[in-house]
């Protein structure tokens, strides 16, 4: 069977592997339809993550995975049968670490990602741990990839503990950005997405979000204060990773607000100290999401399926899939998400 290989940084290309045999208890093998790339598939195509997470070459990337089931082993739940479409939960915790014990797989010190540990959806078939396979009703494959981003928004929401009727600041709309906005929404808060690209904006004013465009600190924390009324917005989410951002969330948060950072970068931030003690601002970290918030990631995409599909700017087939890496990294203005489509 074919799958796209990722054999040297910077280097991928079409290859023939080995067919997965029959499933074992507990497993399915899936039919990979529709695989969305992200920045940090960038970052391992660059050679950036290898070492930090302990990932090798060569592999088969991709983690945002709609499938097909094609087989099912023995011991797998009733729902999962062949020729139904399914999304894919990336993440095998240890079950043993300290994150582990107290309900936090999501951080896990030896996880393991598919795309990244081991081989992903890149590839014509492949074996997941039943737990990880989850039913979807939506047609659209490329819909249904975008689960596994989406619950990385609900992890967010979940961690800032938005409420009904709550103003929430979103810096930065790309995906997770929009899909944080969505879910938000979803929640019934008030949502002022934030970035500097109008086009961005405009999609997020379409999926029901506010919208206005980043120009400086001083005026963007002036505007989120001045919209969110009462002091400031008391939920920040930025989803940007820049540190100009970051810098902005946690000076227009109220005091007392929350301020959660879902963006990656290797930047440091600086930051008044009094800031933290003054406002008693919890600042609060996200990862990846626990198998519980994916099951809900996929009830938000069934319920606002409308509304993310948009975010599948451009596609491409599997075997144009090194052309399709290359082009989301080269033209970031232009693009929102890739999705490469299965055979």
């Amino acid at each position: 069977m074919r799958a796209a290989v990722t054999h040297a940084p910077r280097a991928i290309a079409l290859r023939d592997v080995p067919e997965p045999g029959p499933p074992g208890d507990g497993e399915v093998v899936v039919r990979p339809e529709a695989v969305g790339i992200c920045g940090s598939d960038f970052h391992f195509f660059a050679g950036e993550l290898h070492e930090a997470v302990g990932a090798s070459l060569p592999r088969v990337q991709g983690h945002e995975v709609a499938a097909t089931i094609d087989a099912v082993g023995p011991g797998c739940a009733d729902d999962l049968r062949p020729g139904g479409r399914v999304a894919l939960w990336p993440l095998t915790p240890c079950g043993d670490c300290y994150p582990c014990r107290i309900g936090r797989g999501n951080v896990c010190d030896r996880f393991r990602l598919i795309g990244i540990h081991v081989d992903g959806g890149l590839q014509e078939r492949l074996t997941m741990p039943a737990a990880q396979v989850f039913p979807i009703a939506e047609d659209r494959a490329e819909v249904a990839a975008l689960t596994e981003p989406v619950s990385i928004a609900v992890r967010a929401v979940h961690r800032a503990r938005i409420a009904a009727g709550e103003p929430v600041v979103v810096l930065g709309a790309g995906p997770i950005g929009q899909a944080t906005a969505i879910a938000a929404i979803d929640r019934g808060a008030r949502v002022l997405l934030v970035d500097r690209l109008e086009n961005r904006l405009e999609m997020g004013r379409a999926a029901g979000a506010e919208a206005v465009v980043w120009t400086d600190h001083d005026a963007v924390v002036g505007l989120a204060r001045e919209w969110a009324g009462d002091g400031g917005p008391p939920v920040v989410v930025d989803a940007s990773g820049a540190p100009a951002a970051i810098r902005a969330a946690v000076d227009m948060a109220v005091s007392a607000g929350r301020v959660v950072i879902v963006g990656m970068g290797p930047d440091e931030v600086p930051l008044r100290v009094g800031s933290f003690t003054e406002k008693e601002l919890d600042v609060l970290g996200t990862s990846i999401c626990n198998r519980d918030e994916f099951a809900a990631a996929v009830a938000l995409v069934e319920r606002h399926r409308d509304r993310l599909a948009p975010l599948v700017t451009h596609e491409f087939p599997l075997d144009r899939a090194p052309e399709a890496l290359v082009f989301a990294m080269e033209n970031p203005t232009d693009v929102m998400k890739v999705v490469i489509r299965g055979a």
